[in-house]
């Protein structure tokens, strides 16, 4: 758009030019034949107007997006003799801007309640009165004017920000509309300021994000920022620096001080009104409830009191990102929380604990669909553990994959990994897996959607980690703490399979189940989630995408 609106402005040198008078006639290519009338420009804004639009169409090559944008919109300004949209006569021979572009300019205004800067769209060069009746400097504002409208429409449709900007692990395309089309959509409008209105997500949360911003601006919302600094886990009877400001956040009174003590020695004791203050706050946040402060709990605390309009506009964003149709039927992994979901028309039918990525190995975030379901699985150890972690037992002991139940293969056939020579071999000339079993490190079954970064749901042997509070340790893949109850939930749209269909194929032989009706999963990255009531809660942001993306929101 910013390029074609370039190029009608480029046409004002062929303003000079001698244009027909009479209507013209185009027929657009369709199933069926349509003509097309041109009319006329009648003024010098119009001719400006025509020349720049007519550079764009005919310069274009066909079958091309900017031929498609060139062309609807030289048709639309067309059937109108290229007068303006936006511009309208004013007092004398003065120009200002229409009903239609005041509504817009409304909008514009109160941006910051869509988490926008206005000032990305109430730009210097949207002032009438500096145009005067020069119709080159008007042709610029009806151009500047529209460049304005698409700007908003398309950050509020894909958001501000390209996802990969902020890290390579956001595997989003970014969403883009059509802009002509749009800018056709606002000119047809009776009031183009709610159809802009009505660009963004439409998923519940957003709009509940978008409730507690507008608090923020009207100043119904006391934030609290109190920061609890990071340190060693706090346990019952522990002394630590730290105590006096968490319960300054907790709003814990201080204990009297007994007498033959003094104040330090008392006020920096973790004692049982604190532990009890921590439990309760960590199931509210749907923590661990131990009474133990660790980092998961220090970084919720942080959080919920922290809670500013910055993360409340870089949620906001992420959810620009996200799919406008989520599926009837669906599972949602929220990364910093740690939890999947299986929802159905938007309830909640299952819920369980997960463990995600490391912050050095990082799950991904995108969507896609679950097609598989794979019993007894083999694992297939990634390139990366096999040469950082499986080449160095080799060396020690060429006998290594036998105690761990894995095996060796060289173009799809099992060879003696014991007979080769680690020390100069490398490793990933091969490829290493690990058998069905008790060990296995999927567990009994996995859940597939294919995807280029080897990402996938499974099952675990090591369950003592979904009791952690903090859970990202694994190598990027997601574990799910109850698979099988997991796995008779999500097969819900598949009739003929059941939890106890699946059960059934248990045993030392792999085995795919395929689902005939996939299902949707997206793997997500929030650090804010706002319930039903209002309430909102905050969760630690695990990968620092929140905080990378808030300093990309917030740059010039």
């Amino acid at each position: 758009m910013r390029v074609l609106m370039a190029m009608l402005l480029a046409g004002v040198a062929l303003s000079g030019t001698s244009l027909p008078s009479f209507a013209q006639q185009a027929t657009v290519e369709k199933a069926a034949l349509t003509k097309v009338v041109i009319a006329p420009p009648r003024s010098d804004l119009a001719r400006i107007i025509k020349a720049g639009l007519q550079k764009a169409y005919y310069e274009a090559d066909k079958d091309t997006r900017a031929y498609a944008q060139a062309q609807k919109l030289y048709f639309f300004y067309g059937a109108r003799g290229f007068e303006p949209l936006w511009l309208t006569p004013g007092v004398g021979s003065a120009i200002s801007f229409s009903d239609n572009a005041e509504k817009i300019l409304d909008v514009f205004k109160a941006a910051e309640l869509e988490g926008f800067r206005p000032s990305d769209y109430l730009t210097a060069d949207l002032d009438p009165a500096a145009a005067g009746s020069d119709p080159t400097k008007l042709a610029a504002l009806e151009t500047a004017f529209s460049q304005a409208a698409v700007r908003y429409a398309q950050d509020a449709y894909g958001g501000r920000i390209t996802p990969t900007a902020v890290s390579a692990n956001f595997v989003i395309a970014p969403k883009r509309i059509d802009e002509a089309a749009t800018l056709l959509e606002l000119a047809a409008a009776d009031d183009p300021g709610q159809v802009l209105l009505g660009i963004g997500p439409k998923n519940p949360e957003f709009m509940r994000l978008k409730t507690v911003l507008a608090k923020f601006y009207d100043g119904s919302v006391q934030v609290e920022q109190i920061t609890i600094p990071d340190g060693k886990t706090l346990k019952l009877g522990m002394d630590d620096e730290r105590v006096p400001v968490l319960r300054q956040r907790l709003g814990v009174a201080a204990p009297e001080i007994p007498e033959g003590a003094t104040d330090a020695q008392v006020d920096i004791t973790y004692d049982q009104a604190l532990a009890d203050a921590i439990t309760a706050f960590q199931s509210e946040m749907g923590l661990t409830a131990d009474g133990v402060m660790g980092p998961a709990t220090v970084a919720a605390l942080n959080g919920g009191g922290n809670v500013g309009k910055d993360d409340i506009i870089a949620n906001m964003e992420r959810w620009r990102w996200e799919p406008e149709d989520f599926g009837d039927f669906n599972v949602q992994v929220n990364i910093p929380e740690f939890t999947l979901w299986i929802k159905r028309d938007g309830e909640t039918v299952h819920t369980t604990r997960v463990v995600v990525g490391t912050p050095k190995n990082q799950t991904p975030i995108f969507s896609d669909m679950i097609r598989h379901i794979v019993v007894n699985p083999y694992w297939n150890v990634p390139p990366s553990i096999a040469a950082g972690e499986i080449k160095p037992h080799l060396i020690a002991n060429p006998n290594y994959l036998a105690t761990q139940n894995m095996e060796m293969l060289s173009g799809g056939k099992v060879i003696n990994a014991a007979a080769i020579d680690w020390t100069v071999t490398n490793i990933n000339n091969y490829s290493v897996r690990q058998k069905p079993g008790p060990g296995n490190a999927l567990g009994k079954v996995k859940f597939l959607f294919p995807n280029s970064h080897n990402i996938y749901l499974h099952d675990t042997p090591s369950k003592s980690l979904f009791s952690r509070a903090f859970r990202a340790y694994s190598h990027g893949c997601v574990r799910v703490m109850n698979p099988l109850e997991f796995a008779g939930a999500l097969v819900a749209t598949n009739p003929a399979l059941s939890q106890a269909s699946l059960e059934g194929l248990f045993g030392d032989k792999e085995k795919w189940v395929n689902m005939n009706n996939h299902v949707p999963v997206h793997l997500m990255y929030f650090t804010l989630r706002v319930d039903e009531n209002g309430t909102v809660r905050s969760y630690g942001d695990v990968y620092g995408h929140n905080k990378k993306l808030i300093e990309l929101l917030n740059a010039e």
